[in-house]
């Protein structure tokens, strides 16, 4: 299964000036919000997330929350995914994938999901 989000920076930017770190809250943890270094990390970090709810067939919400999906960083900074147990065993997922990429004025992300 395959998932792709695409978010426009200046939406992030809207979002924590007029939230703060409010904002970061709503859809990242404490160990992701410390891994975001400006606002087209959290852009991708947000893309990420949503590429990752779409890929399982149920966007966010009841079923798959921000909070079911965690972006890590490997030792050379490449993004990692670390899902819950509920959304492992709801889904019979057996590997993950993430790209995220930013380009000017966007941050976009592509998860790949492999179920048995």
């Amino acid at each position: 299964m395959i998932g792709i989000d695409l978010v426009k920076i200046t939406r992030m930017d809207r979002l924590i000036e007029r939230y703060g770190d409010k904002a970061l809250h709503k859809f990242l943890n404490h160990d992701e919000i410390s891994l975001v270094k400006n606002n087209t990390t959290a852009s991708g970090f947000y893309a990420a997330k949503e590429a990752c709810s779409k890929a399982l067939g149920v966007g966010i919400g009841a079923e798959c929350s921000f909070y079911d999906i965690t972006i890590q960083k490997t030792p050379k900074g490449a993004p990692v995914l670390k899902l819950s147990e509920k959304l492992l065993n709801n889904f019979s997922i057996t590997d993950t994938s993430v790209s995220i990429s930013h380009h000017g004025e966007y941050a976009i992300a592509v998860v790949a999901i492999e179920t048995k």
